[in-house]
């Protein structure tokens, strides 16, 4: 029998690098790679229903199960997660010296209100600095190029939050450093940090701390995406949904089995200075697999931002887990 064929739409990473190169393949399935940067991904997924399989960003899974037929089922895979501290920019001008002093400021929000990386930041300051979700005034737009509304979200903005647009010529980067706003939460650093523009900075001086002590204290390591399969070829195919998520286990590994060889020799044919120290501090605080797949080691963290989700007014219901994935990998 041949093997099933889908197109699976992802990003470029070292965790499913050996799913793109065809070394790892899905059993049953004949999957065509896609490499797609995730913003177009989500847009060519959700609106144009272009791949079977796709990466997509937490936000907008729950927001279309919010629709009347939703579209997708999840497997439990991550490809993107990060600690947000390192994700919040401030103009130094701004009288900003610690979150508490965000309340009532102007910030700036990465294309649009309930971004992945915002939701985790409002969520996370909220519990761990008391501000309010709504406690600033949010303009949403592009980073460094000026971008047009994203009208394809299945996604409503509550209307107990200060919102606006930016204007058609606008960036948040030029506001940031002009003082036009004076905080950006973005899931990309805005030119102006990677570039040392005197002004504009971090938030959080030292992030990677900061997020080493949200981790101690938590357990939480922020996960930003899932993946999706199109429902109507799931229901068609429902054996695809395990192929998958073992396929994916399978990519991890072969990365993580790179890192192991390359330990032995000290990484040095990486580019990376102390990346053995670095690699074994992050074992030490996160375990032997600080980047895990499946459900049950990722609860408090889906859980966490399902939470956020709904309080902050992006969700309708508060969603379950139960409610995200293919029933058949709840138990990994």
């Amino acid at each position: 029998m041949a093997n099933l064929k889908l197109r699976l739409g992802c990003g470029t990473y070292d965790h499913t690098r050996a799913l793109a190169d065809g070394s790892v393949r899905p059993e049953g399935i004949e999957l065509e790679y896609v490499t797609s940067f995730p913003a177009d991904t989500f847009r060519r997924m959700i609106r144009d229903k272009e791949f079977e399989v796709a990466e997509m960003g937490l936000t907008f899974y729950i927001g279309t199960l919010q629709q009347p037929d939703p579209a997708f089922v999840a497997i439990p895979v991550y490809p993107i997660r990060y600690f947000v501290q390192s994700a919040i920019f401030i103009n130094m001008n701004s009288d900003i010296r610690n979150p508490r002093d965000l309340v009532d400021k102007r910030v700036g929000e990465l294309l649009f209100y309930g971004h992945d990386a915002g939701t985790w930041i409002r969520g996370i300051l909220s519990d761990e600095y008391g501000l309010p979700y709504n406690g600033a005034e949010y303009h949403v737009g592009g980073l460094d190029q000026p971008a047009a509304r994203w009208d394809w979200l299945p996604l409503t903005t509550p209307s107990n939050v200060r919102v606006s647009e930016l204007a058609a010529d606008q960036t948040l980067n030029d506001l940031l450093v002009s003082g036009g706003i004076d905080a950006l939460y973005s899931a990309q650093v805005p030119a102006s940090v990677v570039n040392r523009v005197s002004g504009v900075g971090y938030l959080f001086d030292d992030h990677e701390f900061a997020g080493r002590e949200y981790f101690r204290r938590t357990g939480i390591f922020p996960i930003m995406h899932i993946v999706a399969i199109r429902r109507d070829v799931y229901e068609a195919n429902p054996w695809i949904a395990k192929s998958l998520f073992e396929a994916f286990v399978k990519s991890k590994e072969t990365a993580e089995n790179f890192y192991r060889f390359q330990r032995q020799h000290m990484h040095r044919f990486l580019m990376i200075p102390w990346l053995s120290a670095h690699l074994e501090e992050n074992r030490r605080l996160m375990g032997d697999d600080p980047w895990p797949y499946g459900v049950s080691r990722n609860r408090k963290a889906l859980e966490t931002f399902l939470r956020y989700h709904h309080e902050h007014g992006l969700s309708k219901r508060h969603f379950t887990i139960e409610d995200m994935f293919a029933s058949e990998l709840l138990a990994t």
